[in-house]
């Protein structure tokens, strides 16, 4: 576990063990690289980030259902929000594709990756997300461990985003290819094709690697921005960053959504089919 532990002098309101304090007011800002552990249930711990994970999931599906509950043919309030969401990333899943009915195949994925990791990042951004929390003894410190963190900015959760990502193109490849597909990673028919497929093979585990670190470095790194600035001048001089950070939380949605239609149509390809895109 990284950490960076600054001492503050500062006054701090307390009621029954729990702490609501802004930025500018933690005793110690600690910053944590891993999630913070909650509560544990059984062998299994609880950390902040799944907490907030599991709020996501449930408010999206809410939300979901009652945009549903009533569908008309011409749509009104909720579901004309949903329809109109829907309807954005299917035609830019389209404009890769060239190809509606496999856009359509593919927008669930798409979709999914884009309207989840848009609404964690920016859920992270209301106003007592990493201020609310208890108190730990840290390194001899008393640190603040909050109750909620943006999801994004734990390894766990973007690396798991990464490996169904991953998953999901290689299920997509030999849908579409059957065992034509596995010729990509193994090929025998000369040594320069065999190479080829070992390279291939690196290239798939390193889109993992590409993935949860390019989502969770930039998510991490402007919690950090945030709370530091925060910290030094609350209030009036923090609202330009938060600004930044809704369009790097748009962004990085729209960047692992799309990486993943891209790639998603690059393995539905025949090698003829791949050769004419280049």
């Amino acid at each position: 576990m990284g950490n960076i532990v600054y001492d503050w002098v500062a006054h701090h309101c307390e009621n029954g063990g729990v702490f609501i304090l802004p930025p500018s007011h933690y005793l110690i800002m600690y910053i944590s690289l891993a999630a913070e552990k909650i509560i544990e249930i059984g062998p299994i711990a609880i950390t902040n980030t799944i907490l907030v994970t599991w709020v996501v999931v449930l408010l999206l599906s809410l939300s979901a259902g009652f945009a549903t509950r009533k569908m008309k043919q011409i749509p009104a309030g909720a579901q004309n929000i949903w329809e109109f969401v829907v309807e954005a990333i299917l035609g830019m899943v389209e404009n890769v594709t060239s190809d509606r009915k496999k856009a359509e195949k593919i927008l669930p994925i798409a979709a999914t990756f884009f309207i989840f990791i848009l609404t964690a990042n920016w859920m992270g951004l209301i106003p007592g997300f990493e201020t609310i929390g208890f108190w730990k003894i840290e390194e001899g410190h008393k640190v603040l461990v909050p109750f909620f963190r943006p999801p994004a900015s734990d390894l766990n959760t973007t690396l798991a985003l990464a490996i169904i990502s991953v998953i999901s193109i290689q299920v997509f490849g030999f849908g579409y290819l059957g065992f034509k597909y596995i010729k990509k990673f193994v090929n025998f028919k000369g040594p320069i094709e065999f190479f080829v497929g070992i390279l291939e093979t690196i290239s798939e585990f390193a889109k993992i690697i590409s993935f949860a670190y390019r989502l969770f470095g930039n998510v991490f790194a402007g919690g950090v921005l945030l709370a530091v600035v925060s910290s030094l001048i609350p209030y009036v001089v923090a609202v330009p960053f938060y600004g930044l950070e809704l369009f790097v939380g748009f962004v990085q949605a729209l960047v692992f959504a799309m990486l993943t239609t891209v790639f998603v149509h690059l393995a539905t390809l025949s090698h003829a089919e791949h050769s004419e895109t280049h």
